[in-house]
């Protein structure tokens, strides 16, 4: 059994003359809850991009629970459940056709996937809501069928990208305990987020990417030691790259 469920090795990837990620290294755990933080246009959705086969890289390596990402994509993409932060659904369509169409897309047999959408459905409290069209549904509730979509074919890796943004209080609330209860029963999650409380609480380890580069990576205690919280270790890390890089 492979112990890492992502290791991403010199990564590289360029939008024309911009580098958007220059050469990172990270490996996450199986079962980790994994915090990938960084300011806007660090670099983490690209790698996610990247990780996921959306995005073509210049050079590096990704491997999926021992998978390599891109001789074997079929495979490595089987592996992995996203959430990401766009709302990329018909929206038109409604809740129980969202999950029928993904599910066809990986394959899962008609009868089957029949009662995988009712089980998640009803894990995630959808079931009064599968036959609503996707824009008439709340924020939260939208949310929750975008980490619904990612789950339908039971992901070993769930990449979840700014998954609460744009929801109330009591909606996040119920989501952070969504998430604890997979990563509790084995599911290894990767999280984005510009809450960083919600990091603070849910993430074992973290990595601070800026720039395009990584400038932090350690388990939470070694951003939070002496009391400190997430937010002061996150600004000073990257105003403190800032601050290098303009000098």
């Amino acid at each position: 059994m492979n112990e890492k469920a992502l290791e991403i090795n010199n990564l590289r990837k360029s939008y024309g003359a911009i580098d958007a990620v220059k050469g990172i290294s990270l490996s996450i755990k199986r079962g980790e809850f994994f915090g990938f933080l960084g300011p806007n246009g660090a670099g983490k959705t690209t790698t996610i991009k990247c990780v996921t086969g959306i995005a073509v890289f210049q050079s590096g390596t990704i491997k999926v629970f021992g998978i390599d990402a891109v001789r074997d994509y079929r495979e490595a993409r089987k592996k992995i459940g996203l959430a990401p932060q766009e709302f990329n659904v018909d929206i038109f369509a409604k809740t129980r056709d969202i999950l029928w169409y993904v599910g066809g897309f990986y394959g899962i047999p008609r009868e089957l996937r029949k009662k995988r959408i009712e089980e998640i459905l009803d894990k995630f409290e959808l079931t009064v809501h599968a036959g609503k069209p996707f824009q008439q549904l709340s924020g939260g509730l939208k949310r929750r069928v975008m980490l619904a979509r990612a789950m339908i074919h039971d992901p070993d890796l769930l990449i979840l990208d700014e998954p609460t943004a744009g929801v109330d209080v009591e909606m996040r609330h119920d989501l952070w305990r969504y998430l604890q209860e997979m990563n509790k029963a084995g599911k290894t999650i990767l999280l984005t987020s510009h809450y960083l409380e919600e990091v603070e609480m849910l993430c074992g380890r973290i990595a601070i990417i800026n720039h395009g580069k990584i400038a932090a990576i350690g388990d939470k205690k070694d951003f939070i030691e002496g009391g400190h919280k997430l937010e002061h270790a996150y600004l000073e890390i990257t105003r403190g790259e800032k601050n290098n890089e303009s000098a």
